[in-house]
């Protein structure tokens, strides 16, 4: 499972031009998941977020994480993450997870995320999405379990 996560100001996902999820201040997570992905990396990858010190404290170091700022998440499924541009010209997407395997958990890591106390809001698993974004910092890192 790999998550790309950008500090953000507010960010917001439509499709078909219709606005589907949006927050405040907070993360946009694109969530990538793979084959052999399993609810354990779920909640290992939720649990990282949800306390990583990335937020800035009062002198203006990165020493407060989500819970602490009592931030929102924007998550959208992002089965690019795993396409593999080595060879030739056109991306191979054949270590992203089957569409049934992939919702589930994608959704199971959603509600993982909800069950901590965190307001998350997503894109449509599948659609065609425009995800827009303030981003804070920029901070933006790569998480992989």
């Amino acid at each position: 499972m790999k998550v790309v996560l950008q500090r953000c100001k507010e960010a917001n996902v439509k499709v078909g031009g219709k606005e589907v999820g949006s927050i405040g201040a907070g993360l946009v997570l694109l969530v990538g998941i793979t084959h052999n992905d399993t609810e354990e990396a779920c909640s290992w990858l939720a649990d990282k977020i949800v306390n990583l010190r990335i937020f800035e404290d009062g002198q203006g170091k990165m020493n407060r994480s989500l819970l602490e700022e009592k931030g929102e998440i924007l998550s959208v499924s992002q089965f690019t993450l795993y396409g593999d541009c080595n060879k030739g010209r056109r991306p191979n997407f054949m270590n992203a997870a089957k569409p049934d395997h992939a919702e589930l958990l994608y959704q199971r890591f959603n509600e993982i995320l909800r069950e901590k106390n965190i307001t998350v809001q997503t894109g449509i698993f599948g659609a065609m999405m425009d995800v827009s974004l303030i981003n804070d910092g920029p901070v933006t890192l790569i998480l992989e379990k």
